[in-house]
């Protein structure tokens, strides 16, 4: 995989993480009660970009875990910030309990990435200085 591939990669899965981060967010304020209407049209648009940005991962990654059914079955538990917040404490500690399980997948793909990234770097400079092509 090219340099510029990985580094497109990592800026597209820390992008991502960032979208996981506003999920939970969005969890707890249903959990507390105290949303309004933008909020669950945030909500929804979080959820849109979550789940386009997991095509694009999938179709420049092999990715096992998460998986693609992980994330869907996640996503649909929530429909709403509303339908959240009528949730029972334990239903919402189980979403709460995946949704840590994918973030952490995600930042070890992540980490992988940067570890590729890493790697192509030093190939680059040890080829530029011996004078050798990529």
């Amino acid at each position: 995989m090219s340099n510029k591939k990985i580094d497109s990669l990592v800026v597209q899965m820390e992008s991502h993480l960032e979208c996981w981060k506003q999920f939970a967010h969005y969890i707890n304020m249903a959990r507390a009660k105290k949303f309004e209407l933008e909020d669950e049209a945030q909500f929804l648009e979080i959820k849109s970009v979550i789940t386009q940005e997991l095509e694009l991962i999938m179709a420049a990654l092999d990715v096992q875990t998460p998986t693609k059914e992980d994330i869907h079955t996640l996503i649909a538990q929530a429909p709403g910030l509303r339908y959240l917040s009528e949730m029972g404490e334990g239903q919402i500690r189980g979403m709460e309990n995946q949704w840590h399980k994918i973030y952490i997948s995600w930042q070890a793909l992540v980490g992988q990435l940067k570890v590729a990234q890493k790697s192509e770097e030093k190939k680059s400079f040890l080829g530029g200085l011996f004078g050798k092509k990529d």
